[in-house]
């Protein structure tokens, strides 16, 4: 079962964690719920912020003015086509990469970066602006990703035992990310019974979200890692970095975009 922790030291970030949240999820509902310009400001602020978070946790150069650019980035989305967008997309790219390290590990760490926090703000712009229910949808994933987080701390910190990835993520457990996916799973039931859809879907839909977020989760605890970096920054108490936060979320964002455009069978299965 591991080492024996006590229960007041196991949930010693809980306050601030909920307190944060408490800020943080009111914000993200409304810019979800209002879409269009409103969302789109909420992209900006948010790609803002992860940008500097990375060019920080990489040594990325210019970390200013490709923060500028991932504002501009996240406001750009609620224009018409995709020119704005895309052309601050490659110039962020190549500046990234022009003005980082010589080495080619650095000016990788440099691209990767716009790719990583541009692609997570993007997707949750089309998952909600997409032709579908994008309201309904958007809402439903990002409460099956915060339910699927809850699960996994409360679980994972109740119950403990081997650990999921030591090398990449040391505090997560199986038990904890066993616990996420059945209460996503449990989330898409009663999903289902309120669109009156099918609920088997629904209850797939929900296990897919929880693995996708977790996985989300992981990854960015291994980018860390490979920087040597604990929180990818400190602007939200009790998580670190917003990147630490919405790395989740960002990885459904892509994931359920992704597979709405390319299968459109799949949000009319879930009655979206």
């Amino acid at each position: 079962m591991g080492d024996w922790t006590p229960p007041e030291k196991r949930f010693s970030e809980l306050p601030l964690r909920l307190l944060t949240a408490l800020v943080l999820i009111p914000f993200a509902l409304f810019a979800v719920w209002m879409g269009s310009w409103w969302l789109a400001l909420g992209c900006s602020a948010f790609c803002a912020v992860m940008m500097f978070e990375w060019c920080r946790m990489s040594a990325t150069p210019l970390e200013w003015v490709l923060t500028a650019l991932a504002a501009l980035f996240g406001l750009s989305l609620a224009l018409p086509g995709f020119v704005a967008s895309l052309s601050i997309f490659i110039a962020s790219a190549v500046l990234a990469v022009w003005t980082s390290a010589r080495t080619a590990e650095a000016k990788m760490a440099g691209g990767f970066g716009v790719v990583y926090v541009f692609a997570m703000v993007y997707g949750l712009f089309t998952l909600r602006e997409g032709p579908w229910d994008g309201r309904l949808a958007a809402m439903y994933f990002m409460s099956f990703v915060w339910a699927s987080d809850a699960a996994a701390y409360f679980f994972g910190r109740m119950i403990r035992g081997p650990r999921l990835l030591p090398k990449e993520s040391p505090n997560k457990t199986w038990s904890g990310a066993i616990a996420a996916v059945f209460a996503c799973a449990l989330c898409g039931y009663v999903a289902a019974g309120w669109e009156s859809a099918e609920i088997l879907p629904w209850m797939i839909a929900g296990m897919l979200v929880s693995v996708s977020a977790q996985a989300g989760d992981l990854f960015e605890s291994g980018l860390k890692r490979r920087f040597k970096v604990k929180d990818s920054g400190t602007i939200l108490p009790g998580h670190g970095g917003l990147l630490d936060r919405v790395d989740g979320l960002g990885a459904v964002s892509i994931f359920a975009t992704l597979t709405f455009l390319s299968v459109p069978a799949v949000p009319r299965l879930l009655g979206l």
